[in-house]
């Protein structure tokens, strides 16, 4: 049973600058594992697994990229977009189109079909100019919680020292959240005093962008392998 001090510390994960996990951790291998379907309303498989997401899915634009629009034929519509905390874009002569969520081709698509009512079968391309760039996050028993970018290939024990180590606190048990579909993460445990004591140092997991990290003070024996993911808040709910 997790006392109030290890509960306080997992529900920081909702305050923290988690909202953007959401929007980077399209980046994740296919996996599955038993859940609940009545926990999310949706209908899954005969066997109740979660919905698996592809191996190396595209980048989704995400709120506040910026989007360059060109047309090759048409140059006097090209334009610099930015999208807007709701979502959508304000496009020359045609108004507003949602594109949140969507790939690169798939924006490319939403903008031929919205032109196509000004364009005779118009001819579109779209840049990412800016967006979200990689991170992880670390909480819990480190030195410096908090987000932190993800600008080359980290592991684990790597991010805690970028992070500013284990606070003396701290155990050497540290939770990996890995998030695999829009409704579930994955927990992994992983034990970083063999680790850094140069034992099964093939265990030391890589971070893909928008894994967090928890260093927890008190030794955690029981724990959920997949825990929901807070949809719309970006939020972890505790491993207890």
């Amino acid at each position: 049973m997790a006392t109030m001090k290890e509960l306080s510390l997992a529900i920081l994960l909702t305050a923290a600058p988690m909202g953007l996990w959401g929007q980077q951790s399209n980046t994740v291998a296919a996996v599955s594992a038993p859940v609940s379907a009545s926990t999310t309303g949706a209908t899954h498989s005969s066997d109740d697994r979660p919905a698996l997401q592809q191996r190396n899915p595209r980048y989704q634009v995400q709120r506040d990229d910026v989007l360059l629009i060109s047309f090759p034929l048409s140059p006097e519509l090209n334009q610099s977009v930015t999208i807007q905390p709701d979502g959508y874009v304000n496009l020359q002569n045609v108004g507003s189109l949602y594109v949140q969520g969507m790939t690169v081709p798939e924006v490319v698509a939403a903008l031929k079909k919205t032109y196509s009512q000004t364009l005779h079968d118009p001819i579109i391309d779209v840049d990412l100019k800016d967006f979200q760039r990689p991170f992880f996050v670390a909480m819990g028993q480190v030195g410096k919680p908090g987000q932190y970018d993800l600008r080359y290939d980290m592991t684990v024990s790597e991010a805690i020292g970028v992070a500013g180590g284990f606070l003396p606190t701290a155990k050497t048990q540290v939770f990996l959240y890995h998030r695999v579909n829009n409704e579930w993460a994955e927990v992994k445990e992983l034990h970083l005093k063999d680790i850094l004591n140069g034992k099964n140092i093939s265990e030391d997991a890589h971070l893909t962008p928008g894994d967090m990290i928890f260093v927890p003070e008190k030794f955690i024996t029981k724990f959920r392998k997949y825990v929901p993911y807070g949809i719309g808040t970006g939020a972890y709910f505790p491993v207890y």
